[in-house]
C-alpha cells in the first residue's frame, strides 16, 4: 500500500510539469511506410485537453523531396493523427520543426527547409482523449513516391499543462461521411479495409454525428487517388463498398444509383466548391451522362477533413456510361464493336497505346489512349485490334483530303452532337485538362440496322484547374480570352490529339458549333443560370465552408493552381470572383465562337429556339408564387431544383390551370428557406428562374 501511494503521489506531481520523451531514428525509403517508436513512462494515466496532455511534437529529418511524405502520430490507444502531408514542394528537410496547436502560423505558411514552430495540419488534441499516455507511441512516415529517400534524425513528444486542444465537429447541413481505418494509414494502393457510415436525414434536415449511420453503414476498401490533387494536403480517395467477407456490394448513396465504386474528390484546389459540379450538371442537362455528385462533410478517424465531392467513378454501368458489356469471348462483329470507354492520358505501360498520328499543329507530339473499359486485364487481342483500328480509321478520315465529306469524312466515325457539346462545356470553363489528360470517349456497339455505334466524346471530367486565370501559358489572360483546345501550344507534358484544330477547317462544322452554342446560350449557358448554379453551391456549403477553412487554413493563401490575381481573402470574395470570371468568359466566347447562324435548322444538331417569356412574382416569395406567360400555354411542366441542382418538386400543370395567361402556385409551404431554380417548360421551350423562399 505504501508503494502504491508513492507512485500515485509521483503521478500527481507531474501535472503542471512539462516532460519530454525522445524517440528513435530510421531510414525513409521510397514507397514505404515506417513506424518509429517512442516509449512514455511515469505520466498520469489519463491525458486531456484542459489540464494535462500532449503539448508538442518536434521532428528533425532529411529528405530530398518533402512533398512525398505523409507524417502521422499513432498513440498507444490506436488514435491516428495526421500531422502533415505534401508540404515543402520539391525542397528538402525539416530542421528541428516543432508542431503545436497554439502556434502562430500553420505549417502550410512555411517553406523548406522548415525550422521553428508551426500548427500541424491535423488536430493533435485528438490524442488528448482521456487515454493512458504511458506506453509506445509511433511516428509513422509514409513515402509515397520513388527517386527520393531520407532519414529521420530525431523526434520527441512533450506533455504538460498546456495540452493541445481540438475543435469538435458535431453537426452539418451536408451529409456526413464517417470513415474509420482502425489505425491504418491509407496508401496510394492497394485499398485497405475500413469502416464507413453516412449520416443523411433527408433534404433540409440537419445531420448530427450522434445520429445513426442511416444512409450507409458497412465496410469499404479505400485508397488514395489522383495525380496532382494527390500531392495537396487534402487527399482524394477511391472507395469500394464491400461486405464483411470482402465481396463488393452495390449500394445507393444519397439518392445516387446503386454501385460499388465511388470517389471522394477533395476540394482543396477549388475554393468555391463549384468548379466540378457546374460542368457535370450542364453536360447532364443537355443530354449526356456526367458523374452525379453530392457535397459532403468527411470525418476520417475522428478528425474533420473538410468538404468533399462524393461522386460516381466513370465506368461502364447502365446508370453511368451506358455502353454494352464486352466479354472476352466477343471477338467478332457485331459483338466486338462495343462497348468501349477510352481516355487520352499519360502513357500507361500495357494499358495504353500510341496513336498512329500526331496533332497536325504539333507533328512531334506523341498521343496515348488508355483503355478504361474493358480494363487491360480483361480485354483480348481482337478487341484491342478493333478499337485501335477504329480510332486509326477516324484519324485517317479526319486528316485525309475529303475530311469534310458528310458521308465518308470524319463524321462517319463520331457522334457530332456529343463532340460539339463536349467542346462547348470545356471551353466555357477554359479547361485545358479536358482536351488532354482527362479526356474521355466511349463507343457503343454497332446497331442492328447496320449503322455504326459511333465514337462519343465524354463524359466531361476534372475541372479543378478551370474557371480561373492562371500563371500557365495562355491561361493567364484575365479578360476571359484564349482557347483551351489549343493547349498543345504551351503544355506538351500530356499532349492533346488536336482533333478540333482539323475539324474547324470545315466551315460546316464551324456553323454547327455556332448553332449549338447559341442554342445553349439561351438557357443553360445564360449568365443568370450559371450565376444561379454558383449561388446554389455557395448556399449549400455556407456553414460547412467555415469548418473547411478552419481545418485547412488556406483561404487567402496561394495554393494549388497558380492563379494570376492575389488569392481571395474570404469565401464570399471567391464566389464573386468565379461569377465575374464566368461573365468575362461568356463575353469572349460570344465574339469568338467560329461559324455563322446560316442554316441552323438544317444541321440536324439543334434548332435554335427562344426561351418562353415568363414573369414570376413575388421574388422573394413566402408561400405562394404567380407566373404570367406571353400567351395561354398548351402544356406546362415546372421542375423545382435545390441549391445543388437536385430535383425537389415536380409540378404538372393543366392548360385549364392558367387563367388569362396567369398561373398561381399555392402549394410551396413544404419548401424550406433558401434559393431555388424553377425550370419552367412551356410548349416545349424552357426557361430558368432563380427564386428565393423566405
Amino acid at each position: 500500500m505504501k508503494l502504491l501511494l508513492t507512485v500515485a503521489g509521483f503521478m500527481l506531481s507531474t501535472i503542471g510539469i512539462s516532460q519530454t520523451f525522445s524517440g528513435g531514428t530510421g531510414p525513409i525509403l521510397d514507397n514505404q511506410t515506417i513506424d518509429i517508436p517512442l516509449i512514455v513512462l511515469g505520466l498520469p494515466t489519463s491525458i486531456n485537453t484542459t489540464s494535462f496532455g500532449l503539448e508538442e511534437i518536434c521532428i528533425d529529418l532529411n529528405h530530398t523531396y518533402l512533398n512525398d511524405l505523409t507524417v502521422s502520430l499513432l498513440a498507444p490507444d490506436g488514435t491516428l493523427v495526421e500531422l502533415f502531408s505534401s508540404v515543402g514542394g520539391g525542397d528538402d528537410d525539416m530542421q528541428v520543426t516543432c508542431l503545436r496547436s497554439d502556434a502562430a502560423n500553420p505549417l502550410s505558411s512555411g517553406s523548406a527547409p522548415y525550422n521553428g514552430t508551426f500548427q500541424p495540419m491535423g488536430q493533435m488534441g485528438l490524442a488528448n482523449n482521456g487515454q493512458n499516455p504511458n506506453g509506445t507511441w509511433y511516428l509513422r512516415i509514409h513515402d509515397g513516391a520513388g527517386a527520393d529517400e531520407g532519414v529521420l534524425n530525431t523526434w520527441n513528444l512533450t506533455f504538460g499543462s498546456s495540452p493541445a486542444d481540438y475543435f469538435q465537429f458535431s453537426e452539418s447541413d451536408l451529409p456526413i461521411v464517417v470513415i474509420n481505418t482502425n489505425g491504418q494509414s491509407i496508401p496510394d494502393e492497394p485499398k485497405i479495409l475500413a469502416d464507413m457510415g453516412i449520416i443523411y436525414n433527408g433534404p433540409g434536415v440537419r445531420n448530427y454525428m450522434t445520429n445513426p449511420m442511416n444512409e450507409y453503414d458497412g465496410r469499404i476498401g479505400i485508397e488514395r487517388r489522383g495525380n496532382y490533387s494527390a500531392s495537396l494536403p487534402q487527399k482524394p480517395y477511391a472507395l469500394k463498398l464491400q461486405d464483411n467477407l470482402g465481396n463488393q456490394i452495390d449500394s445507393s448513396l444519397i439518392g445516387m444509383p446503386a454501385e460499388h465504386d465511388w470517389l471522394l474528390v477533395a476540394n482543396y484546389n477549388d475554393k468555391s466548391f463549384a468548379r466540378n459540379i457546374i460542368p457535370y450538371h450542364i453536360f447532364d442537362e443537355i443530354g449526356h451522362y456526367a458523374p452525379r455528385t453530392k457535397l459532403v462533410d468527411v470525418v476520417l478517424n475522428g478528425e474533420y477533413k473538410g468538404i468533399y465531392l462524393l461522386t460516381e467513378k466513370i465506368k461502364r454501368d447502365a446508370n453511368r456510361v451506358d455502353v454494352d458489356d464486352l466479354y472476352p469471348f466477343e471477338t467478332a462483329p457485331p459483338d466486338v464493336t462495343g462497348g468501349y470507354i477510352l481516355k487520352v492520358d499519360y502513357w500507361d505501360n500495357q494499358n495504353s497505346w500510341q496513336l498512329a498520328n500526331s496533332p497536325i499543329d504539333h507533328p512531334t507530339f506523341d498521343i496515348h489512349m488508355v483503355y478504361v473499359y474493358p480494363k487491360v486485364v480483361n480485354i483480348v487481342g481482337a478487341q484491342t485490334n478493333f478499337i485501335q483500328n477504329y480510332v486509326d480509321q477516324f484519324e485517317t478520315a479526319l486528316y485525309g483530303p475529303n475530311f469534310a465529306d458528310p458521308i465518308n469524312g470524319f463524321r462517319k466515325y463520331i457522334s457530332t452532337r456529343s463532340w460539339l457539346d463536349y467542346f462547348i462545356v470545356n471551353e466555357l470553363a477554359r479547361n485545358g485538362d479536358g482536351f488532354k489528360k482527362s479526356r474521355y470517349f466511349n463507343k457503343e456497339k454497332d446497331h442492328s440496322d447496320g449503322s455504326l455505334g459511333k465514337l462519343k466524346a465524354g463524359p466531361v471530367w476534372d475541372f479543378d484547374w478551370a474557371w480561373k486565370d492562371m500563371w500557365d501559358c495562355m491561361y493567364d489572360a484575365t479578360d476571359g480570352s484564349e482557347w483551351a483546345y489549343k493547349v498543345n501550344d504551351c503544355n506538351p507534358d500530356v499532349s492533346s490529339p488536336g482533333w478540333f484544330v482539323r475539324m474547324f477547317e470545315d466551315p460546316i462544322f464551324q456553323d454547327e458549333m455556332r448553332c449549338r452554342y447559341e442554342d445553349l446560350r439561351r438557357n443553360v449557358l445564360s449568365e443568370s443560370y450559371l450565376h444561379g448554379l454558383v449561388d446554389s453551391v455557395a448556399n449549400v456549403v455556407d456553414e460547412s465552408q467555415e469548418w473547411h477553412y478552419l481545418t485547412w487554413g488556406h483561404m487567402g493563401a496561394a495554393t494549388g493552381t497558380p492563379e494570376v490575381p492575389a488569392p481571395a481573402q474570404t469565401y464570399a470574395e471567391e464566389v464573386q470572383r468565379l461569377k465575374d470570371w464566368i461573365t468575362r468568359r461568356l463575353d469572349w466566347l460570344d465574339l469568338n465562337i467560329p461559324g455563322t447562324l446560316n442554316g441552323c435548322s438544317m444541321t440536324g444538331i439543334a434548332e435554335i429556339t427562344n426561351e418562353p417569356k415568363v414573369e414570376s412574382y413575388p421574388n422573394p416569395f413566402r408561400t405562394d408564387l404567380s407566373l404570367s406567360a406571353e400567351h395561354q400555354p398548351l402544356a406546362c411542366t415546372i421542375r423545382i431544383l435545390d441549391q445543388a441542382g437536385r430535383l425537389i418538386k415536380l409540378i404538372d400543370v393543366e392548360p385549364s390551370d392558367w387563367v388569362n395567361n396567369a398561373l398561381k402556385i399555392d402549394d410551396l409551404n413544404d419548401l424550406t428557406t433558401g434559393i431555388y431554380l424553377f425550370e419552367i417548360s412551356l410548349d416545349g421551350k424552357t426557361t430558368i428562374k432563380k427564386l428565393t423562399k423566405f
